[in-house]
Protein backbone atom coordinates (compact mmCIF):
# COMPACT_ATOMS: atom_id res chain seq x y z
CA UNK A 1 0.00 0.00 0.00
CA UNK A 2 0.50 3.68 -0.84
CA UNK A 3 0.45 5.56 2.91
CA UNK A 4 0.50 9.27 3.55
CA UNK A 5 1.32 10.74 6.53
CA UNK A 6 -0.10 13.89 7.00
CA UNK A 7 1.22 16.60 9.95
CA UNK A 8 -1.21 19.55 9.87
CA UNK A 9 0.44 23.33 10.29
CA UNK A 10 0.96 24.57 13.50
CA UNK A 11 -0.96 27.80 14.70
CA UNK A 12 0.81 30.84 14.95
CA UNK A 13 1.80 30.91 18.73
CA UNK A 14 4.49 31.88 21.48
CA UNK A 15 4.99 27.30 20.90
CA UNK A 16 5.39 28.20 17.28
CA UNK A 17 9.07 30.31 17.48
CA UNK A 18 7.43 31.35 13.46
CA UNK A 19 9.50 34.34 13.64
CA UNK A 20 12.59 33.31 15.34
CA UNK A 21 12.70 30.21 13.38
CA UNK A 22 13.14 32.79 10.10
CA UNK A 23 16.42 34.16 11.29
CA UNK A 24 17.69 30.60 11.19
CA UNK A 25 16.21 29.67 7.76
CA UNK A 26 14.52 27.26 9.38
CA UNK A 27 10.34 26.49 8.55
CA UNK A 28 9.78 24.50 12.07
CA UNK A 29 11.39 23.63 15.53
CA UNK A 30 10.98 19.95 15.26
CA UNK A 31 9.89 17.42 13.58
CA UNK A 32 6.29 15.30 14.08
CA UNK A 33 8.20 12.21 15.99
CA UNK A 34 4.91 10.42 16.61
CA UNK A 35 4.07 10.36 12.98
CA UNK A 36 7.83 9.58 12.23
CA UNK A 37 7.43 6.64 15.16
CA UNK A 38 4.01 5.39 13.51
CA UNK A 39 5.72 4.88 10.03
CA UNK A 40 8.67 2.36 11.04
CA UNK A 41 5.52 0.39 13.07
CA UNK A 42 3.96 -0.19 9.24
CA UNK A 43 4.67 -2.95 7.17
CA UNK A 44 7.83 -2.12 5.52
CA UNK A 45 7.07 -3.43 2.42
CA UNK A 46 4.03 -0.43 1.99
CA UNK A 47 5.21 2.52 0.42
CA UNK A 48 5.61 6.01 2.62
CA UNK A 49 5.43 9.41 2.31
CA UNK A 50 4.99 12.56 5.18
CA UNK A 51 4.19 15.71 4.64
CA UNK A 52 4.34 18.33 7.02
CA UNK A 53 2.51 21.03 6.36
CA UNK A 54 4.72 23.34 8.93
CA UNK A 55 7.65 23.48 6.13
CA UNK A 56 5.98 21.93 2.95
CA UNK A 57 2.29 21.85 0.90
CA UNK A 58 0.16 19.09 0.71
CA UNK A 59 -0.10 18.59 -3.61
CA UNK A 60 -2.70 17.33 -5.19
CA UNK A 61 -0.23 14.53 -6.27
CA UNK A 62 0.48 13.80 -3.00
CA UNK A 63 -3.12 12.56 -2.29
CA UNK A 64 -3.78 11.00 -5.71
CA UNK A 65 -0.92 8.61 -5.31
CA UNK A 66 -2.27 7.67 -1.72
CA UNK A 67 -4.55 4.41 -0.79
CA UNK A 68 -4.78 5.77 2.66
CA UNK A 69 -3.95 8.79 4.44
CA UNK A 70 -2.85 8.90 8.06
CA UNK A 71 -4.72 12.53 8.94
CA UNK A 72 -5.97 13.70 5.42
CA UNK A 73 -8.46 13.38 2.66
CA UNK A 74 -8.75 10.12 1.46
CA UNK A 75 -9.96 7.36 3.85
CA UNK A 76 -8.43 8.77 6.71
CA UNK A 77 -6.96 7.69 9.96
CA UNK A 78 -6.63 9.93 12.88
CA UNK A 79 -4.68 9.18 15.87
CA UNK A 80 -2.74 10.99 18.60
CA UNK A 81 -4.14 12.63 22.03
CA UNK A 82 -7.00 14.10 21.05
CA UNK A 83 -8.27 10.82 19.76
CA UNK A 84 -7.81 9.89 23.46
CA UNK A 85 -9.55 13.32 24.93
CA UNK A 86 -12.38 13.75 22.36
CA UNK A 87 -15.14 11.16 22.07
CA UNK A 88 -15.10 9.46 18.44
CA UNK A 89 -18.08 10.25 17.30
CA UNK A 90 -16.59 14.16 17.23
CA UNK A 91 -13.61 13.62 14.83
CA UNK A 92 -14.52 13.54 11.42
CA UNK A 93 -12.33 10.10 9.81
CA UNK A 94 -12.76 7.04 8.63
CA UNK A 95 -10.46 5.58 10.98
CA UNK A 96 -9.86 6.58 14.95
CA UNK A 97 -6.87 5.11 16.81
CA UNK A 98 -7.16 5.67 20.33
CA UNK A 99 -4.24 4.99 22.74
CA UNK A 100 -0.58 4.60 21.40
CA UNK A 101 0.26 3.43 18.46
CA UNK A 102 2.23 0.55 19.51
CA UNK A 103 -0.09 -2.43 19.90
CA UNK A 104 -2.32 -1.37 17.49
CA UNK A 105 -0.59 -0.51 14.17
CA UNK A 106 0.03 -3.94 13.17
CA UNK A 107 -3.53 -5.04 13.32
CA UNK A 108 -4.76 -1.90 11.57
CA UNK A 109 -2.19 -1.96 8.67
CA UNK A 110 -3.33 -5.90 8.10
CA UNK A 111 -6.69 -4.39 7.72
CA UNK A 112 -6.30 -1.86 5.48
CA UNK A 113 -4.06 -4.15 2.97
CA UNK A 114 -7.35 -6.17 3.39
CA UNK A 115 -9.92 -3.76 2.78
CA UNK A 116 -11.62 -4.80 6.49
CA UNK A 117 -10.06 -1.93 8.60
CA UNK A 118 -12.82 -0.94 11.89
CA UNK A 119 -14.32 2.45 12.30
CA UNK A 120 -12.47 2.51 16.06
CA UNK A 121 -9.12 0.46 17.18
CA UNK A 122 -8.45 0.78 20.86
CA UNK A 123 -5.28 -0.03 23.03
CA UNK A 124 -6.18 -2.02 25.63
CA UNK A 125 -3.48 -1.66 27.47
CA UNK A 126 -0.17 1.04 27.75
CA UNK A 127 2.70 -0.37 25.23
CA UNK A 128 6.36 -1.33 26.69
CA UNK A 129 8.33 1.25 24.94
CA UNK A 130 10.64 -1.74 24.16
CA UNK A 131 8.26 -2.34 21.37
CA UNK A 132 8.99 1.62 19.87
CA UNK A 133 10.93 1.28 16.71
CA UNK A 134 14.00 3.95 15.44
CA UNK A 135 11.48 6.73 13.93
CA UNK A 136 11.65 7.02 10.37
CA UNK A 137 14.31 10.10 9.86
CA UNK A 138 14.45 9.15 6.12
CA UNK A 139 11.09 10.31 5.22
CA UNK A 140 12.36 14.24 6.50
CA UNK A 141 13.88 16.89 4.94
CA UNK A 142 16.22 17.67 8.75
CA UNK A 143 17.70 20.62 7.40
CA UNK A 144 13.93 22.33 7.66
CA UNK A 145 14.45 21.89 11.23
CA UNK A 146 15.87 23.76 13.99
CA UNK A 147 15.67 20.97 16.80
CA UNK A 148 15.58 17.15 16.59
CA UNK A 149 13.56 14.86 18.81
CA UNK A 150 14.07 11.66 21.18
CA UNK A 151 11.54 10.68 23.45
CA UNK A 152 13.35 8.88 26.06
CA UNK A 153 9.83 7.82 28.56
CA UNK A 154 6.21 8.61 29.32
CA UNK A 155 3.89 9.51 31.84
CA UNK A 156 4.56 11.31 34.52
CA UNK A 157 3.94 10.29 38.62
CA UNK A 158 2.37 13.46 39.65
CA UNK A 159 -1.60 14.44 39.91
CA UNK A 160 -2.23 17.92 38.22
CA UNK A 161 -5.79 18.53 37.82
CA UNK A 162 -4.97 20.54 34.42
CA UNK A 163 -3.25 17.95 32.85
CA UNK A 164 -4.44 15.01 30.20
CA UNK A 165 -0.41 13.95 30.47
CA UNK A 166 -1.67 11.40 33.45
CA UNK A 167 -4.99 10.65 31.57
CA UNK A 168 -3.05 9.15 28.58
CA UNK A 169 0.14 7.97 29.32
CA UNK A 170 -0.64 7.09 33.15
CA UNK A 171 1.54 8.08 35.82
CA UNK A 172 3.53 5.07 36.04
CA UNK A 173 6.38 6.54 33.94
CA UNK A 174 7.46 3.96 31.27
CA UNK A 175 11.72 4.26 29.60
CA UNK A 176 13.14 3.11 27.04
CA UNK A 177 16.18 1.04 28.07
CA UNK A 178 19.26 2.72 27.57
CA UNK A 179 20.76 1.21 24.33
CA UNK A 180 17.28 2.04 22.61
CA UNK A 181 18.02 5.73 23.32
CA UNK A 182 21.52 5.36 21.96
CA UNK A 183 20.73 3.70 18.89
CA UNK A 184 18.73 6.77 18.20
CA UNK A 185 21.30 9.25 18.76
CA UNK A 186 23.70 7.00 16.93
CA UNK A 187 21.06 7.38 13.76
CA UNK A 188 20.72 11.04 14.57
CA UNK A 189 25.04 11.32 14.37
CA UNK A 190 24.60 9.19 11.56
CA UNK A 191 22.61 11.77 9.30
CA UNK A 192 25.29 14.09 9.97
CA UNK A 193 23.28 16.04 12.79
CA UNK A 194 24.74 18.29 15.24
CA UNK A 195 23.44 21.08 17.68
CA UNK A 196 20.17 21.10 19.87
CA UNK A 197 18.19 17.55 20.66
CA UNK A 198 14.74 17.91 22.86
CA UNK A 199 14.00 14.75 24.67
CA UNK A 200 10.58 14.92 24.02
CA UNK A 201 9.13 13.63 27.47
CA UNK A 202 6.19 14.37 29.75
CA UNK A 203 8.65 14.19 32.64
CA UNK A 204 11.89 13.18 32.36
CA UNK A 205 12.64 13.08 35.57
CA UNK A 206 9.21 11.25 36.36
CA UNK A 207 11.34 7.71 37.18
CA UNK A 208 14.26 9.10 39.15
CA UNK A 209 16.19 5.76 39.35
CA UNK A 210 16.13 4.76 35.56
CA UNK A 211 16.84 8.55 34.14
CA UNK A 212 20.18 8.38 36.64
CA UNK A 213 21.68 5.28 34.42
CA UNK A 214 20.58 6.88 31.55
CA UNK A 215 22.14 9.82 32.25
CA UNK A 216 25.71 8.47 32.94
CA UNK A 217 25.23 6.66 29.50
CA UNK A 218 24.20 10.10 28.08
CA UNK A 219 27.44 11.37 29.35
CA UNK A 220 29.49 8.25 27.93
CA UNK A 221 28.29 8.66 24.59
CA UNK A 222 28.88 12.44 24.01
CA UNK A 223 32.47 12.42 25.30
CA UNK A 224 33.08 9.33 22.83
CA UNK A 225 31.39 11.28 19.81
CA UNK A 226 33.11 14.79 21.10
CA UNK A 227 30.06 16.09 22.08
CA UNK A 228 28.05 17.18 19.13
CA UNK A 229 24.08 17.24 20.66
CA UNK A 230 23.13 19.47 23.68
CA UNK A 231 20.02 18.62 25.20
CA UNK A 232 16.20 20.21 26.19
CA UNK A 233 13.73 18.55 28.45
CA UNK A 234 10.93 18.65 30.39
CA UNK A 235 10.93 18.14 34.09
CA UNK A 236 9.14 18.89 37.34
CA UNK A 237 10.14 21.47 39.79
CA UNK A 238 11.27 18.73 42.58
CA UNK A 239 14.41 18.31 40.08
CA UNK A 240 16.06 21.07 41.85
CA UNK A 241 16.00 18.81 45.33
CA UNK A 242 18.46 16.65 43.90
CA UNK A 243 21.99 18.55 43.15
CA UNK A 244 23.29 15.01 42.20
CA UNK A 245 20.84 14.82 39.23
CA UNK A 246 21.26 18.34 38.23
CA UNK A 247 25.26 17.70 37.57
CA UNK A 248 24.52 14.69 35.77
CA UNK A 249 22.02 16.43 33.55
CA UNK A 250 24.95 18.92 33.07
CA UNK A 251 27.79 16.34 32.37
CA UNK A 252 25.49 14.90 29.67
CA UNK A 253 25.05 18.13 27.87
CA UNK A 254 21.31 18.81 29.41
CA UNK A 255 21.12 22.95 28.45
CA UNK A 256 17.57 23.93 29.26
CA UNK A 257 14.62 22.25 30.82
CA UNK A 258 11.23 23.42 30.85
CA UNK A 259 9.36 23.61 34.14
CA UNK A 260 5.65 23.55 34.83
CA UNK A 261 5.65 26.39 37.69
CA UNK A 262 2.05 27.10 36.74
CA UNK A 263 1.58 30.38 39.66
CA UNK A 264 3.37 31.90 42.35
CA UNK A 265 0.12 31.39 44.84
CA UNK A 266 0.36 28.49 46.82
CA UNK A 267 -3.42 27.74 47.47
CA UNK A 268 -3.52 28.14 43.48
CA UNK A 269 -1.07 25.14 43.44
CA UNK A 270 -2.79 23.10 45.91
CA UNK A 271 -5.85 23.58 44.79
CA UNK A 272 -5.09 22.15 41.45
CA UNK A 273 -2.92 19.24 42.80
CA UNK A 274 0.40 20.76 41.78
CA UNK A 275 1.25 19.57 45.25
CA UNK A 276 5.21 19.34 43.98
CA UNK A 277 5.42 22.81 43.52
CA UNK A 278 3.82 23.45 47.31
CA UNK A 279 5.74 24.13 50.53
CA UNK A 280 9.32 25.30 48.71
CA UNK A 281 10.51 29.02 48.21
CA UNK A 282 9.68 28.43 44.21
CA UNK A 283 12.28 31.65 43.25
CA UNK A 284 14.69 29.82 45.37
CA UNK A 285 14.26 25.92 43.73
CA UNK A 286 14.67 28.04 40.45
CA UNK A 287 17.80 29.28 41.10
CA UNK A 288 19.41 26.45 42.25
CA UNK A 289 18.56 24.53 39.10
CA UNK A 290 20.17 28.17 37.28
CA UNK A 291 23.42 27.35 39.14
CA UNK A 292 24.17 24.10 37.45
CA UNK A 293 24.33 26.25 34.02
CA UNK A 294 20.54 24.87 32.73
CA UNK A 295 18.54 27.15 31.98
CA UNK A 296 14.98 27.27 33.23
CA UNK A 297 12.12 27.73 30.78
CA UNK A 298 8.55 28.06 32.72
CA UNK A 299 5.21 27.31 32.12
CA UNK A 300 2.36 30.02 33.82
CA UNK A 301 -1.35 29.68 33.99
CA UNK A 302 -3.99 32.45 35.00
CA UNK A 303 -7.51 31.91 36.00
CA UNK A 304 -7.44 29.67 38.79
CA UNK A 305 -10.51 29.68 40.93
CA UNK A 306 -8.33 30.77 43.92
CA UNK A 307 -6.72 33.64 41.65
CA UNK A 308 -7.20 36.92 43.23
CA UNK A 309 -7.07 40.36 42.08
CA UNK A 310 -3.47 40.90 42.40
CA UNK A 311 -1.93 37.51 40.79
CA UNK A 312 -1.69 39.64 37.53
CA UNK A 313 1.13 41.87 39.66
CA UNK A 314 2.69 39.21 41.14
CA UNK A 315 3.25 36.86 38.40
CA UNK A 316 4.61 39.45 36.42
CA UNK A 317 7.17 40.31 39.69
CA UNK A 318 7.74 36.53 39.95
CA UNK A 319 8.81 36.41 36.39
CA UNK A 320 10.63 39.30 36.40
CA UNK A 321 12.44 37.89 39.52
CA UNK A 322 12.94 34.73 38.46
CA UNK A 323 15.51 35.47 35.22
CA UNK A 324 13.26 33.35 33.25
CA UNK A 325 13.12 34.61 29.32
CA UNK A 326 11.19 31.87 27.85
CA UNK A 327 8.13 32.84 30.30
CA UNK A 328 4.80 30.91 28.63
CA UNK A 329 1.58 32.37 29.89
CA UNK A 330 -1.67 30.79 29.41
CA UNK A 331 -5.02 31.05 30.27
CA UNK A 332 -6.28 27.88 32.27
CA UNK A 333 -8.44 25.28 29.49
CA UNK A 334 -10.43 22.42 30.90
CA UNK A 335 -9.05 20.03 28.42
CA UNK A 336 -11.52 17.43 28.01
CA UNK A 337 -10.57 13.83 29.75
CA UNK A 338 -8.44 15.73 32.52
CA UNK A 339 -10.26 15.92 36.22
CA UNK A 340 -10.54 19.49 35.96
CA UNK A 341 -13.16 19.06 32.38
CA UNK A 342 -14.91 16.30 34.47
CA UNK A 343 -15.24 18.32 37.65
CA UNK A 344 -16.05 21.55 36.02
CA UNK A 345 -18.89 19.52 33.92
CA UNK A 346 -20.19 18.23 37.23
CA UNK A 347 -20.46 22.29 38.71
CA UNK A 348 -22.26 23.16 35.14
CA UNK A 349 -19.36 25.65 34.54
CA UNK A 350 -18.44 24.32 30.69
CA UNK A 351 -18.82 26.66 27.55
CA UNK A 352 -17.99 23.77 25.13
CA UNK A 353 -16.64 21.34 24.66
CA UNK A 354 -13.15 21.91 23.46
CA UNK A 355 -9.69 23.12 25.17
CA UNK A 356 -9.42 26.38 23.32
CA UNK A 357 -6.50 28.49 22.50
CA UNK A 358 -5.14 29.21 25.67
CA UNK A 359 -3.21 32.29 24.38
CA UNK A 360 -5.73 33.86 22.76
CA UNK A 361 -9.10 35.73 24.10
CA UNK A 362 -10.66 32.54 24.53
CA UNK A 363 -12.17 30.66 27.79
CA UNK A 364 -14.42 27.59 27.60
CA UNK A 365 -15.42 27.64 31.15
CA UNK A 366 -16.86 29.94 33.34
CA UNK A 367 -14.20 31.43 35.81
CA UNK A 368 -14.42 31.89 39.46
CA UNK A 369 -12.86 35.61 38.59
CA UNK A 370 -15.19 38.44 35.97
CA UNK A 371 -14.18 37.24 32.88
CA UNK A 372 -13.62 40.32 31.45
CA UNK A 373 -10.78 40.89 34.31
CA UNK A 374 -9.51 37.57 33.84
CA UNK A 375 -8.73 39.11 30.15
CA UNK A 376 -7.90 42.35 30.60
CA UNK A 377 -5.14 40.63 33.37
CA UNK A 378 -4.03 37.87 31.30
CA UNK A 379 -3.11 40.41 28.60
CA UNK A 380 -1.75 43.17 30.83
CA UNK A 381 0.93 40.16 31.79
CA UNK A 382 1.69 39.53 28.35
CA UNK A 383 2.26 43.07 27.75
CA UNK A 384 4.52 43.83 30.52
CA UNK A 385 6.80 40.66 30.54
CA UNK A 386 7.20 40.54 26.87
CA UNK A 387 8.00 44.56 26.56
CA UNK A 388 11.32 44.68 25.19
CA UNK A 389 13.64 46.75 27.92
CA UNK A 390 11.44 43.46 30.56
CA UNK A 391 12.56 40.79 28.42
CA UNK A 392 15.82 42.01 27.79
CA UNK A 393 16.42 42.55 31.40
CA UNK A 394 15.21 38.83 32.02
CA UNK A 395 17.77 37.48 29.21
CA UNK A 396 20.63 39.53 30.97
CA UNK A 397 19.65 37.83 34.64
CA UNK A 398 19.82 34.95 33.24
CA UNK A 399 23.17 34.73 31.16
CA UNK A 400 24.91 36.17 34.81
CA UNK A 401 23.41 33.26 36.74
CA UNK A 402 24.19 30.55 33.97
CA UNK A 403 26.83 31.91 31.87
CA UNK A 404 25.60 29.69 29.03
CA UNK A 405 28.22 28.90 26.45
CA UNK A 406 27.69 26.60 23.44
CA UNK A 407 29.95 25.70 20.61
CA UNK A 408 31.04 28.50 18.33
CA UNK A 409 29.60 27.96 14.93
CA UNK A 410 30.67 30.32 12.17
CA UNK A 411 29.14 28.49 9.40
CA UNK A 412 27.09 30.81 6.98
CA UNK A 413 23.40 29.95 8.40
CA UNK A 414 24.72 31.62 12.09
CA UNK A 415 26.04 34.52 10.22
CA UNK A 416 23.08 35.16 7.75
CA UNK A 417 21.36 34.84 11.56
CA UNK A 418 23.63 37.81 13.07
CA UNK A 419 23.23 39.90 10.37
CA UNK A 420 19.19 39.32 10.06
CA UNK A 421 19.00 40.21 13.97
CA UNK A 422 21.08 43.65 13.36
CA UNK A 423 18.46 44.21 10.48
CA UNK A 424 15.44 43.51 12.23
CA UNK A 425 15.65 44.17 15.45
CA UNK A 426 18.92 46.66 15.29
CA UNK A 427 17.38 49.04 12.34
CA UNK A 428 13.85 48.00 11.38
CA UNK A 429 12.33 47.51 14.69
CA UNK A 430 10.84 50.72 16.58
CA UNK A 431 12.80 49.40 19.95
CA UNK A 432 16.35 49.31 18.62
CA UNK A 433 17.97 51.28 21.16
CA UNK A 434 16.87 48.63 23.68
CA UNK A 435 18.66 46.06 21.36
CA UNK A 436 21.48 47.71 20.99
CA UNK A 437 21.84 48.69 25.04
CA UNK A 438 21.58 44.31 25.23
CA UNK A 439 23.61 43.99 22.22
CA UNK A 440 26.49 46.08 23.93
CA UNK A 441 25.78 44.13 27.17
CA UNK A 442 26.12 40.63 25.85
CA UNK A 443 29.50 41.71 23.60
CA UNK A 444 30.71 43.10 26.44
CA UNK A 445 30.05 41.69 29.87
CA UNK A 446 28.76 37.89 28.45
CA UNK A 447 31.43 37.68 25.59
CA UNK A 448 31.49 33.76 26.13
CA UNK A 449 27.67 33.48 26.05
CA UNK A 450 27.21 35.62 23.11
CA UNK A 451 25.73 33.21 20.74
CA UNK A 452 23.28 32.41 23.86
CA UNK A 453 22.39 35.82 23.77
CA UNK A 454 21.58 36.57 20.08
CA UNK A 455 19.72 33.51 20.12
CA UNK A 456 17.16 34.83 22.72
CA UNK A 457 17.23 38.46 21.55
CA UNK A 458 15.12 36.88 18.11
CA UNK A 459 13.38 34.11 20.31
CA UNK A 460 12.15 37.64 22.24
CA UNK A 461 11.45 38.76 19.12
CA UNK A 462 8.90 36.18 18.17
CA UNK A 463 7.71 36.02 21.55
CA UNK A 464 6.79 40.06 20.92
CA UNK A 465 5.33 39.59 17.62
CA UNK A 466 2.77 36.81 18.88
CA UNK A 467 2.07 39.26 21.64
CA UNK A 468 1.25 41.97 19.43
CA UNK A 469 -1.24 39.87 17.50
CA UNK A 470 -2.45 38.70 20.43
CA UNK A 471 -3.29 42.45 21.83
CA UNK A 472 -4.55 43.89 18.75
CA UNK A 473 -7.21 41.15 18.95
CA UNK A 474 -8.55 42.49 22.41
CA UNK A 475 -11.91 43.54 20.84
Amino acid sequence: MNVLLVYPRFPDTYWSFRYALSFQGKRAAQPPLGLMTVAALLPEAWSKRLVDCNVERLRDRDLAWADVVFLGGLPTVVGGPITSSMPAGALEADHIVVGEAENIIAALARDLEQGTAQPLYQAADRPSLDDTPLPALNLIRMNRYSTMTVQYSRGCPFNCEFCDIIEIYGRRPRTKAVAQVLAEFDQLYSTGWRGPVFMADDNFIGNKVRVREMLQAIAAWQTSHRHPFRFITEASLNLADDRELLQAMKDAGFTSVFLGIETPDESSLAAAHKLQNTRRNLLHSIGIIQQFGIEVMGGFIVGFDTDRDDIFDRLVEFIQRSAIPIAMVGLLQAIPGTRLHRRLTEEGRILHGGGGNNTGSELNFLPRMNPARLLDGYRSVLRRIYDREAYYDRVRAYLSRCHPRYRADLSLRTLRALFLSVLRLGILDKARSSYWRFFLSAATRHRRSFGAAMTLAVMGYHFQKITEQILAGEG
